[in-house]
């Protein structure tokens, strides 16, 4: 396992069932209370689960580096390929995330509403009529991933090939299944890569109002980027731009269904509590993890951590970090310093898709708490039935919920 370029979480947890893996809080708890700094020998990987060992890790990339050569998701071959934001530190990652940053302002995000509101309103249309909603087909798949491709300009009908690409390109790696998994992602980017070189091209000759024909006039450095730079870039924005909205819509359902049941009433009396729902949802229910290399000999933690060794900052865990959250394993929309949580990560990496998911999650449920009076789960709902294997741990493949109007 140590030379393998894949760290694979569920043999740090040993979370093994989806049960486990979709509730993960008591074992933070014990992780956070017990062994806060935890070393795997058999894949040289330390964790870390409070909230301030987490978000130094996340923050100081003098001392954890983004310059990796192991990692939970695949190092691509070329990370010298200039549409890499992920694998570099500053200043270097700071010249690279400024392209993409353009297309992220708040300018931008102000002209992109009408169409985003376009697409939610057409999704509602559709559950009209229906008193069994499954608010994943329906709504937390389709929303991010045909937002994301308008945005760049990618037909929106070919919405369910790129959601198919993302969600190979997310599937988290376990032992029993690794080649197979891996030839799987290598396939499904070759086949996106195939798919958006023509798109791109096309563009290059003919630039429209959307993201690739900004990256196409984008200059760094005074160079243009190359087609497959663009493509690259692209892709990275069409998986990560959908994933963990499509979670996020889903678990703000379940949150007010099972671990805040009454919550839809108090919405559907006071819609500017829909942001506080979304911060909450986002710190409370999301088993989200990152990883570092380990970039110089530090004792920071206590233990020693050597240079080129890896560390995965258990987000989820830091979340729900007593230190930092009071009654951190409560829901609570109300509660103060909303946005403290680490779900979008911090520092130099902070994610630059987080205002499109917010944007989103909250026109989405704005739009959602007009249209219909009460939400309750049907009836013999077991979230076991529902759930399948992904980047976080587990999320909902399917979640049919009652609807009234």
């Amino acid at each position: 396992m140590k030379n393998s370029n894949q760290v694979i979480l569920q043999e740090i947890s040993k979370l093994s069932t989806p049960e486990e893996q979709w509730e993960p809080y008591a074992w933070f708890t014990h992780m956070r209370e017990n062994e806060p700094i935890q070393y795997d020998a058999e894949q040289d990987v330390w964790s870390v689960f409070s909230y301030d060992a987490v978000k130094k890790v996340l923050f100081d990339h003098e001392l954890f580096s983004n310059k990796k050569q192991r990692s939970l998701i695949p190092i691509p071959h070329e990370v010298d390929n200039r549409s890499n934001v992920n694998l570099v530190d500053p200043p270097e990652h700071r010249k690279r995330r400024a392209l993409l940053a353009q297309a992220f302002t708040p300018r931008s995000l102000k002209d992109w509403e009408p169409r985003i509101q376009e697409i939610i309103d057409e999704l509602i249309a559709d559950m009209e009529g229906d008193t069994v909603v499954d608010l994943v087909d329906k709504l937390a798949v389709p929303l991010p991933v045909t937002v994301i491709a308008d945005l760049l300009g990618v037909p929106s009908s070919d919405r369910e090939k790129i959601k198919a690409w993302s969600d190979i390109l997310f599937l988290p790696y376990n032992l029993d299944a690794f080649t197979d998994i891996e030839q799987q992602k290598g396939q499904a980017m070759q086949e996106f890569a195939q798919y958006l070189y023509p798109i791109v091209v096309s563009k290059r000759a003919d630039p429209a109002d959307d993201i690739i024909s900004d990256l196409i006039r984008a200059e760094l450095e005074g160079e243009k980027l190359s087609d497959q730079e663009i493509v690259m870039s692209a892709i990275g924005l069409l998986g990560a731009g959908n994933e963990t909205t499509t979670t996020l819509l889903a678990n703000l359902f379940y949150c007010m269904l099972f671990d805040r049941p009454g919550v839809y009433e108090e919405l559907r009396a006071n819609e500017s509590l829909i942001p506080k729902l979304v911060e909450e949802v986002l710190r409370f229910r999301f088993g989200a993890t990152i990883d570092r290399k380990v970039a110089q000999d530090t004792d920071i933690f206590g233990p020693q951590m050597k240079a080129g060794q890896v560390v995965v900052a258990w987000i989820g865990a830091g979340n729900r970090d007593e230190a930092h959250f009071e009654h951190a394993d409560t829901f609570d929309i109300h509660r103060p310093g909303k946005n403290q949580h680490l779900t979008f990560g911090a520092g130099p990496h902070f994610c630059l898709g987080a205002p499109l998911a917010r944007l989103e999650a909250n026109m989405a449920l704005s739009a959602f708490v007009k249209r219909f009076s009460a939400i309750a789960p049907v009836e013999d709902f077991n979230v076991s039935d529902h759930l399948t294997v992904s980047i976080t741990g587990q999320s909902l493949k399917s979640f049919p919920v009652r609807v009234s109007r």
